[in-house]
């Protein structure tokens, strides 16, 4: 009798570890933003998820996916271009999964496809642009990549969702040449803009002295206004040229 309830008391064990063991394998949670992509004798049948989840063991198998963004950081890459500049280029990506079946059985590793992806593509973009372009019109790069990319993964489910260029790094001596030309840039300015306030200067003066000549009186009332400017500054000694025309006409000599 002892040995008999000896070996219920295994059976029942034994069965309590197998249920265990079966619950463990069919019951799923999954949270707000994790999905479940069941296949059922290896073939797809649903996405399910959030929430609790049951499926059959052995015929059926869940893969889980996370909706969550990822952020994915593309290594330096080696970029020549345009113009024929070398530089090394790296940036961020941000992605997320919109189709947890495309994800899961349209390629094998979403995030490597997805880095692999954006690192061809950032060399492919960025080498149809010159270095100037690369520095001043980032934004509009960043776009077009993220453009390039979100087109490319829409097979695979995947959304991307920005990409921003971090780093670009540019040899030292072409940064004393990017140095030199801005230089270059600024003094071209600043004779422009110098000779621009010459010739606007000019203008005046020939404006001025064009107004000044129909008014022959004018011409006086400006050059004694010339004077009181002058005996404003407590000089004590003042040359100034006299006009011919007001000195008095001195009487003939008696012949």
């Amino acid at each position: 009798m002892m040995q008999a309830f000896q070996f219920e008391w295994i059976a029942y064990l034994i069965a309590l570890v197998l249920v265990f063991l079966f619950l463990q394998a069919a019951i799923y949670i999954f949270r707000e933003y994790e999905r479940g992509v069941l296949f059922t004798l290896g073939r797809f049948t649903r996405v399910s998820g959030p929430g609790f989840v049951l499926i059959i063991p052995v015929v059926q198998q869940l893969v889980r996916t996370d909706l969550r963004m990822f952020v994915e950081d593309v290594p330096s890459q080696d970029v020549i271009s345009r113009d024929n500049v070398s530089v090394k280029v790296n940036a961020v990506i941000y992605f997320r999964i919109v189709d947890p079946q495309r994800a899961i059985i349209n390629v094998a590793d979403f995030r490597a496809a997805v880095s692999q992806l954006a690192q061809t593509t950032l060399r492919s973009v960025l080498g149809k642009h010159e270095l100037d372009e690369m520095l001043a019109e980032r934004d509009k790069l960043n776009a077009d990549i993220q453009e390039i990319l979100d087109r490319q993964t829409d097979a695979w489910g995947i959304k991307v969702a920005n990409v921003e260029i971090k780093h670009v790094d540019i040899d030292e001596s072409m940064v004393r040449a990017i140095a030199k030309q801005a230089e270059a840039e600024r003094l071209r300015r600043a004779r422009v803009i110098n000779a621009l306030g010459e010739f606007q200067a000019a203008s005046k003066l020939v404006e001025a002295g064009k107004l000044l000549a129909t008014q022959p009186n004018s011409m006086q009332l400006r050059y004694f206004n010339a004077l009181n400017d002058i005996a404003a500054d407590g000089t004590t000694t003042v040359v100034f040229p006299l006009p011919i025309d007001l000195l008095p006409k001195s009487s003939k000599s008696d012949d």
